[in-house]
């Protein structure tokens, strides 16, 4: 992560009179997003803004909170003085992020049964991950339905459209993926737990573990999707 990436700075802007963050690092981004900032995206730069209509006291009540936040866990922020605080609120951690460790559960299993049992924590049928997000959906939906506002009619059927087939698919998917998973009780060829023994037929005194060392992890970029192709031009 470059240096840059933990350097922020937070304060009304001389031009719009907005509450403005720039700066920092997706991290640094979630827990604005976590203290009431919305995210802005333009074609050169992405910064937060306090959401419109607040007065000057709540702005200045999210905007300190925000700075004792990530400075709490050590980024660097430039901020007006009415904005200062000395102030560090303890972070826990985010949902997301409880979830995201099943990732790193099944990077690390080595069997069937230890990614079925990952898998389970989204698809269970009842308190599964997936359930509660049709639910939050649902719900958000219903919030929609009668809020008065022309288009809230229609964002509430696409939020019911998202939960009764897009999520339903990918929770049908996914569940019968754990299922086949579950019905194997297969050892992964490639993976195996590290009993950190030496073998002994080892020659190296110095070995601790006769596990070959792990293969490097993959990164990979995202595919910008194919553009569109040129209209054909017209026939004479």
């Amino acid at each position: 992560m470059a240096l840059a990436d933990r350097f922020l700075t937070l304060g009304r802007d001389v031009h719009s009179g907005e509450v403005l963050a720039r700066g920092g690092d997706p991290e640094a981004h979630s827990i604005l997003e976590r203290t009431g900032f919305v995210p802005v995206v333009r074609l050169h730069e992405t910064y937060h803004r306090l959401p419109l209509g607040l007065d000057e006291a709540e702005e200045k009540r999210l905007a300190t909170r925000a700075v004792a936040r990530l400075r709490a866990v050590k980024y660097d922020v430039v901020t007006d003085h009415v904005f200062d605080t000395e102030t560090r609120e303890a972070r826990y951690l985010p949902l997301g992020s409880q979830v995201a460790h099943l990732a790193e559960q099944i990077r690390d299993a080595t069997t069937s049964d230890e990614v079925a049992d990952a898998l389970t924590e989204l698809t269970a049928s009842h308190d599964g991950v997936l359930i509660a997000l049709g639910e939050v959906l649902a719900a958000t939906a219903a919030f929609y339905q009668d809020l008065g506002q022309p288009p809230d009619p229609h964002t509430a059927k696409r939020l019911q459209y998202l939960a009764e087939h897009r999520l339903a698919v990918l929770w049908s998917d996914l569940a019968h993926i754990r299922n086949d998973l579950a019905d194997r009780h297969q050892d992964h060829p490639q993976r195996r737990a590290c009993t950190a023994e030496v073998g002994p037929d080892e020659r190296e005194a110095s070995a601790v573990c006769a596990c070959p060392p792990p293969p490097p992890r993959l990164t990979t970029t995202p595919v910008a999707a194919p553009a569109a192709p040129a209209p054909a031009p017209p026939r004479r």
